[in-house]
């Protein structure tokens, strides 16, 4: 084999990578921006954060890229809070609009149905 066609299957890779993620990026904006429109909050600058990415095995134990996304929220239109969508794969597992997720029942998390 031929260091062409390893290279090649390398800017491959690194394109499915990067197209993937952008997908599961824009849906992470979807749903901080539905879950804020639901709460009667401000979604702020349109946008979402890539702020931790990790592997995690879904419901049927296959292996997928866990992401974080971070965003930002207004409550009063002059302040500015934290709010975090968790993406197993291309779906949603949470969206808190508080901050850090902290497990246990005082938890603000809100599991979207798909």
């Amino acid at each position: 084999m031929s260091w062409e066609i390893i290279l090649l299957g390398l800017f491959g890779a690194g394109g499915w990578y990067w197209y993937v993620g952008m997908q599961v990026r824009e849906q992470a904006i979807a749903v901080g921006r539905r879950a804020c429109g639901n709460a009667g909050l401000q979604f702020l600058d349109e946008s979402v954060a890539l702020s931790r990415m990790r592997f995690a095995r879904n419901s049927n134990g296959q292996l997928q890229f866990q992401r974080d996304y971070r965003f930002e929220f207004s409550d009063t239109g002059n302040n500015r809070r934290p709010g975090v969508v968790r993406m197993l794969g291309e779906r949603v597992e949470w969206v808190n609009l508080d901050g850090e997720w902290q497990p246990g029942p005082t938890a603000s998390v809100s599991r979207l149905a798909d």
